[in-house]
């Protein structure tokens, strides 16, 4: 099944483009499911149809469901209280019903992730489409699978984890009791199932969409949004310019207007893979107008985006790694390495990431932003690396 996660800026439409590009590939014969995160009903208004938690059948070929984080909740929390519940007996504490339940921070995000693993079973769609929230929360959301991996990784590292029979043994000797092995087991548990939300992410037949209506505000969220994915190695495989008015309204004020979009669209055409979607003079409900919209078909390219290292040994003694960050500024970049991890810091964003096995024998040598490429160059450390005759 193909993925298309769509985003952009709060209020450019980007729930209207999401249903009217589910819409269009269920008209091409596509079995599509579309999945809005959003608290409120705002693809029920968009296809005219009722949007609840259960899916619904919006139109031939196309079943559309609404997230319900607060019924997940309660469902995770009452699962939870069944497990421990001789434990939450011998502590003398009282079960909270699911009545009691109200909104948590973050319930949203996860529940969403859990969704991008579990979406539909098997066989039963060709097509994901997926109403992220406006940017800075999708690009926050795409980041925590590998993030909170990297906290279990160092909190509980599983080649820690000593044998069943010699934890007693070895909290004697220690003196301080080791973490209990249920702990690991939680954590290896939360590791594969991120694990799973990362294959997602990370799989070829998932995409990223960009929606924005052209102007300096949408010029400067797209370039936010597209540094954002890069530093995550995704790629946008299409942006799509909402609302835009067409040319014969040059006239009066919405001169003004017109050139301003001309102007960014020339401007987006220059990067991106620009698809304009007119105005229609009114806000889009229904099969005819999301078929009016004429938005892009799902693409078949990768999204994700290969940061190779090249050898240069030969000419200049040292390696290099390639890093594509469009629309980065030198002013905006900071770089630290610490063991074998590099800490890259790019304006709003910052990722930790491993460093290829070759490069940690290296020592860093320096690093150039040209042409939209970090290239940071690694010198092979005598001391680490083989010798040859």
């Amino acid at each position: 099944m193909r993925t298309l996660l769509i985003t952009g800026p709060g209020g450019s439409g980007r729930t209207t483009v999401a249903a009217a590009t589910a819409h269009a590939a269920a008209r091409g014969g596509t079995r599509t499911l579309l999945l809005g995160t959003d608290r409120t009903d705002t693809l029920g208004a968009v296809l005219g149809v009722p949007v609840g938690s259960e899916p619904v059948q919006a139109a031939p070929g196309l079943t559309a469901r609404r997230l319900d984080a607060d019924a997940d909740l309660r469902a995770d929390l009452t699962a939870l209280q069944d497990r421990a519940s001789s434990a939450l007996g011998l502590l003398g504490a009282s079960r909270l019903d699911p009545e009691e339940l109200t909104p948590l921070p973050g319930a949203g995000e996860l529940a969403l992730l859990r969704a991008l693993r579990d979406a539909a079973p098997p066989g039963a769609y060709d097509l994901l489409v997926v109403d992220l929230p406006p940017v800075p929360r999708a690009l926050a959301l795409l980041a925590l699978p590998e993030e909170l991996r990297r906290y279990l990784r160092r909190l509980l590292p599983p080649e820690r984890q000593a044998a069943r029979a010699l934890r007693p043994v070895l909290g004697r000797l220690a003196g301080v009791p080791l973490p209990a092995e249920w702990l690991y087991e939680t954590a290896a548990r939360l590791d594969l199932q991120l694990a799973a939300v990362e294959a997602v992410l990370a799989d070829r037949d998932t995409a990223v969409r960009l929606v924005a209506e052209p102007g300096p505000a949408g010029a400067d969220a797209v370039r936010t949004a597209a540094l954002g994915l890069a530093l995550r190695g995704l790629r946008a495989d299409a942006l799509v310019a909402t609302r835009v008015l067409p040319d014969g309204v040059g006239d009066g004020w919405l001169a003004g207007p017109v050139a301003q979009q001309r102007k960014t669209l020339e401007e987006w055409r220059e990067t991106y893979d620009v698809h304009p979607v007119a105005h229609l003079g009114r806000d889009p409900r229904g099969d005819d107008d999301l078929a009016a919209l004429a938005v892009p078909g799902v693409g078949t390219g990768p999204s994700t985006v290969e940061w190779p290292v090249t050898d240069s040994r030969a000419e200049d003694g040292v390696l290099v790694w390639h890093l594509p960050l469009p629309g980065a500024r030198r002013e905006e970049l900071d770089l630290i390495r610490r063991g074998d991890e590099l800490v890259v810091t790019v304006g709003p964003f910052r990722r930790i990431v491993p460093l290829p096995s070759a490069l940690r024998r290296c020592t860093v040598d320096g690093a150039a932003l040209r042409e939209g490429e970090l290239r940071i160059r690694f010198r092979p450390d005598p001391r680490l690396w083989p010798r040859t005759r």
